[in-house]
């Protein structure tokens, strides 16, 4: 998998958004909020390659959770940036 290019990350409150730019942005209809930890995420993979387990390590070395946590929360996240289409596999 990769992040799609055309989206920057900025932070918001205690949250951050992923704002599509330029072009790729015309079909853009909504915007997308990310925790602290999917904000992480986002910026240690963004334009490279990634996958599950790559996501679930990061979490493991930034956050006192089980791998089986870990896991969950990647592929719910996963899913959600599918339907967003901010990925590609």
């Amino acid at each position: 998998m990769k992040t799609r290019k055309g989206f920057t990350l900025r932070p918001l409150g205690q949250e951050y958004i992923l704002v599509a730019e330029g072009l790729e942005a015309v079909d853009f209809s909504r915007m997308i909020s990310l925790n602290a930890s999917a904000a992480l995420l986002w910026q240690e993979v963004e334009g490279k390659e990634f996958d599950v387990d790559t996501l679930v390590n990061i979490l493991l070395d930034n956050y006192d959770i089980t791998r089986e946590v870990a896991q969950n929360d990647v592929t719910t996240m996963l899913q959600t940036w599918k339907e967003a289409n901010l990925i590609e596999d």
